[in-house]
């Protein structure tokens, strides 16, 4: 079955400044282009892919635009805009972005400011709305439970706004908890249909890095179907953060082998393909 990766990283050092990379010690901290991705993408069923930010800049935005034109695998782009300016994002948009048929959605690195509310700020919600106005839709990389009540009192203030949660969220897998404030919250968000799903990041929020499988996250990935049901889960590979806790093609082996567990094959096809094809709006026909 063709995947649609909806979570790949590139970045460059000599192009974008990255601020979390700076002082890091693991192998992220060092340039990684979609041409090191290659022979083990071909070991997978992922036949499409979405970029997806990886700095708070234009330069990196505009780096992932430039090799989205360039890979005809790369469906679209989800990029970085001056949430906190709404006035430069709605020029950003409306000179530069709109006019690219790449760029497909918008994030912001919520998990890495010092105030968990960042988003709830005037000025940020009025740039979400600008968001949209323009029907694009903003990925949340939250990180504690803390961001998910944020994201929630955001879709009130912006109820036309769609948002995925990236990573689930970070479940507490490593904690071994089912499932704690996040189930509790997650439940809650579930009932809003502006609310979908990733499944992405399961690896390295184990906590088990090279020794992780199915048998860690089954039962986040069915809690979270189970909630938010077919129609609003989708599947990202999260490279080459991933390679934390394992190559490429060990992780969407696990990812595979536990839907496979868990949903037919046109429900699969739901999450896999028409679930991110529709949500990105990345245009893919005969998918």
């Amino acid at each position: 079955m063709n995947i649609i990766d909806t979570h790949i990283h590139i970045w460059d050092l000599q192009k974008a400044e990255y601020k979390w990379l700076k002082g890091d010690a693991s192998i992220l901290n060092q340039t990684y282009s979609l041409e090191q991705l290659e022979i083990e993408r071909f070991k997978t069923n992922v036949k499409y892919g979405v970029l997806v930010q990886a700095a708070n800049n234009f330069e990196d935005t505009d780096w992932m635009l430039k090799v989205a034109e360039d890979t005809d695998w790369i469906k679209g782009v989800v990029g970085w805009l001056p949430l906190d300016n709404p006035e430069k994002c709605r020029r950003s948009l409306e000179d530069i972005y709109l006019h690219n048929s790449f760029f497909k959605g918008v994030r912001h690195l919520i998990h890495n400011e010092n105030d968990p509310e960042w988003l709830l700020q005037n000025k940020v919600i009025e740039s979400l709305k600008i968001l949209a106005k323009y029907g694009l839709p903003f990925d949340i990389v939250g990180v504690i439970p803390k961001h998910i009540e944020v994201a929630m009192k955001v879709s009130k203030k912006v109820p036309k706004l769609k948002m995925v949660f990236d990573h689930l969220n970070q479940p507490p897998i490593q904690d071994q908890l089912k499932f704690g404030a996040w189930g509790i919250l997650m439940k809650e968000a579930a009932k809003n249909p502006q609310f979908h799903m990733k499944i992405s990041g399961l690896g390295t929020t184990s906590g088990k890095l090279n020794t992780w499988s199915k048998t860690d996250i089954s039962d986040y990935i069915e809690f979270i179907i189970d909630h938010f049901s077919i129609n609003r889960c989708m599947v990202g590979g999260d490279w080459p953060v991933s390679l934390l806790a394992g190559n490429y093609s060990y992780t969407w082996k696990q990812y595979e082998e536990t839907l496979n567990d868990i949903l037919n094959k046109e429900e699969q096809q739901m999450i896999y393909l028409n679930n991110p094809n529709s949500f990105y709006n990345l245009k893919i026909i005969n998918v």
